[in-house]
């Protein structure tokens, strides 16, 4: 585990103050991109992150060559989404949570490495690239299963060792003229990845869980988030007016960090490492 002696003078100070904050409550934790660029999957707006123009959900569900672009870039780097591992930020939460500090995590990825990590109450705000839907009848499929059918469809798409991953998991395709976008095997309806598409509403249900989440916590920190993402600063805005300790641990500017108790400008693995460490025996 990182001690707060191995990080330069100034981040050491801001996270003393932290741990002063969150001491002897229980925290309710909110995470974005940031959270999971340490186990290999790059985030939007970090310094470094490639321009991108995410496809919206107007155009997947209006176009059908639109869909072909999503389902080859998309499948091109599930494996290699699929095969990355939780880091030491996500396994410090799931330790927290189990030693009773962290009352959860609400987060803004859809790569599913906080349930991997072992965290047990999780809020996906975006829901999860684990799941495909079709936007007909419903039906639910395993990503892993649609996949090998993507494979079996298209045996000329060869999936190349090594990708420039997006943060969604997906990658640019060179071509997708003669991809065979794949539909629901149970009505031929259309199928979408049960995630939440730039132009698309977070449902309320899942909204409502995060905030029950909060209203059980005394504390909110978030790590790795721009809070770019409405979801994030409404979920700050309602842990200020309970005038909660806000903790935001981020590389960077990001919009709440005038409305935080302590801002951190740093990585989250060694910050929240840090906070398992300690806060256990604060309690």
């Amino acid at each position: 585990m990182t001690t707060v002696l191995e990080f330069d003078a100034q981040t050491a100070t801001s996270i003393g103050h932290a741990v002063e904050a969150l001491a002897g409550r229980r925290i309710a934790v909110l995470t974005g991109a940031g959270m999971s660029t340490d186990s290999g999957i790059p985030d939007y707006r970090g310094k470094g992150a490639p321009v991108r123009t995410p496809m919206t959900v107007q155009q997947f569900l209006g176009s059908e060559a639109a869909r072909r672009r999503y389902w080859v870039g998309s499948h091109l780097g599930w494996r290699a989404f699929a095969a990355a591992q939780p880091n030491g930020g996500h396994e410090a939460l799931a330790a927290l949570e189990r030693d009773g500090i962290a009352t959860g995590v609400v987060t803004q990825n859809v790569d599913g490495l906080h349930v991997r990590a072992g965290s047990r109450r999780v809020v996906e705000l975006h829901g999860t690239m684990r799941r495909v839907l079709c936007t007909h009848c419903g039906q639910v499929f395993d990503r892993r299963d649609l996949a090998e059918r993507v494979e079996r469809d298209n045996p000329w798409l060869t999936v190349p060792d090594a990708v420039e991953l997006g943060p969604d998991g997906d990658v640019l395709p060179a071509s997708s003229d003669a991809f065979v976008i794949p539909a629901c095997s149970v009505c031929g309806g259309m199928l979408k990845p049960d995630v939440v598409f730039f132009g698309e509403y977070i449902p309320m249900t899942k909204f409502r869980e995060a905030e029950q989440l909060l209203g059980a916590s005394d504390a909110l920190v978030i790590a790795g988030s721009s809070l770019v993402v409405n979801s994030g600063i409404r979920l700050l805005e309602r842990a200020r007016r309970r005038r909660l300790p806000v903790v935001i641990v981020n590389r960077g500017e990001t919009r709440g960090d005038a409305r935080a108790t302590v801002k951190i400008d740093a990585g989250t693995t060694e910050v929240l490492q840090h906070f398992a460490t300690v806060l256990p025996g604060l309690a």
